[in-house]
């Protein structure tokens, strides 16, 4: 007997520590559906399960397998798009080129590095399917990366930023990450890579002051911290460090706001396998008053404050007790009197991953992000190649809507096309100042970049992925 294929879209997602739970009855009674459905479609187009699969029409079957699971209204899509490929690419087509401010590789080389530690036990939580075995770090190389990113779904334009850690323990460099944009803009692809510069304000002044070295040497488009990340300091004693601390976060908000790039790119949520105190730096509580004493920085929220609950799924905001997940984020931009028109944005990477097949969650979490952030201020991330290839995380957005039962119940404003959009291009469009020649470049269909990836991919291995 055949071992049954799993959509990359269904497949269990782990929520505690290293083992994943047993899937939920929804997202069993939708692995079903798909697999009856595959096991129906695929010979019928003559393609085997595990191409339906990974098509654009099994995206179609996995979302309709799970709206009915979970009682429909979540993702509208026809019958007609798991079989009839101009129905599926018509469904899931967009307007505006996507830009995706949250991707990953690592230099396997570097593969020993105090950070890979980490990264191992993230990847194997959120998916055990793919990495049960093992992490393979040859697969999320940068020849991978530029290969699944750029030549296997219709990304534009892609923010490369890397983990947490110094020079000595990352499994990527500032200066790699500046390189890798340098070798794609040889291969012709001016602009269609932009990059964060790492700073770990915590671990000393000098590397504040390195800043203005990184900022000529390395020209980043944003600044990327991880609150979350470091020892216990007199600042915060049980470990990482705040924005808002005055002897750690606020000299390097002066020191942002001294040399720019005014853009602080900070992760908050996904609070990770370190000791349960410090998982508090984790919160998004320091970033309103962040943003309230530094009008002329944005701040690129990652992750949103979303936090996995493996004990229940993020609901309605409560404001007698915003203590979990985005509800964090939604309290401190109120409290701090910020609001659609102001300079925070909340980030989708991994929290879109973790939320599709959770649809009431993620229709929870989007009305909460558009009631207090509005259509503008929030911008696309995948975290990618950390999952394969984007495609389906992007197909599955552009698929999904908020219930207008939960628009009347809850006051949610809908997730339209144009917001959309917003979403996936025009908001980091702004933020990260996109130059147009390189969107104007990347203009067209599903894998279009693929004239320039194989030569850069060559190079990206050779030179970064020793």
């Amino acid at each position: 007997m055949s071992t049954p294929v799993i959509s990359p879209l269904l497949a269990p997602k782990s929520t505690d520590e290293y083992a994943p739970p047993p899937p939920s009855a929804a997202v069993q009674e939708a692995a079903a559906r798909f697999d009856e459905r595959v096991a129906t479609i695929a010979p019928k187009l003559g393609l085997s399960a595990a191409d339906h699969a990974f098509d654009r029409r099994g995206t179609a079957t996995a979302l309709r397998a799970l709206d009915a699971a979970h009682g429909g209204g979540y993702f509208p899509l026809d019958e007609a798009t798991e079989t009839d490929e101009a129905a599926a690419a018509a469904a899931f087509s967009g307007t505006a080129p996507v830009i995706d401010v949250q991707t990953h590789f690592i230099d396997p080389a570097r593969w020993d590095r105090p950070s890979a530690d980490g990264l191992k036990w993230f990847l194997t939580m959120v998916d055990e399917r793919r990495w049960g075995g093992g992490v393979d770090p040859h697969l999320i190389d940068a020849a991978e990366w530029a290969t699944l990113v750029f030549g296997t779904s219709e990304t534009a334009v892609a923010l490369l930023t890397s983990t947490p850690g110094s020079a000595d323990d990352n499994v990527l460099t500032n200066p790699q990450i500046a390189a890798a944009r340098d070798i794609v803009e040889k291969y012709g692809a001016s602009g269609r890579v932009l990059t964060h510069t790492i700073v770990h304000p915590n671990l000393g002044r000098a590397e504040v002051e390195q800043m203005a070295d990184w900022q000529a040497q390395l020209s980043p488009s944003g600044w990327k911290v991880y609150t979350l990340y470091g020892p216990p300091t007199a600042a915060s004693p049980t470990g990482g460090w705040f924005l808002d601390d005055e002897e750690i976060g606020m000299p390097f908000l002066e020191q942002v706001r001294a040399l720019g790039p005014r853009v602080v790119a900070c992760h908050k949520g996904l609070g990770g396998p370190i000791p349960s105190a410090s998982v508090a730096a984790a919160s998004p509580r320091d970033i309103g008053p962040a943003a309230a004493a530094f009008p002329d920085i944005d701040f690129v929220v990652y992750h949103s404050g979303y936090e996995q609950n493996p004990e229940g799924e993020e609901g309605p905001y409560d404001p007698a007790a915003p203590n979990d997940g985005v509800d964090r984020l939604v309290a401190t931009v109120e409290a701090a009197g910020i609001g659609p028109a102001g300079n925070v944005y909340a980030e989708l990477g991994s929290t879109w991953y973790l939320i599709l097949r959770r649809p009431a969650e993620a229709a929870h979490v989007l009305g909460k992000l558009l009631r207090a952030l509005g259509p503008d201020r929030i911008v696309w991330g995948t975290d990618s190649i950390w999952y394969g290839s984007p495609q389906p995380l992007i197909d599955a957005f552009r698929a999904f809507q908020i219930p207008e039962s939960f628009q009347e119940q809850f006051g949610y404003p809908a997730l339209t096309t144009e917001t959309k959009e917003k979403i996936l291009s025009h908001n980091a469009h702004r933020v990260y100042r996109v130059s147009d020649a390189a969107l104007a470049d990347a203009a067209g269909s599903l894998g279009a970049s693929a004239s320039w990836v194989g030569g850069a991919s060559v190079e990206l291995r050779r030179t970064l992925s020793a």
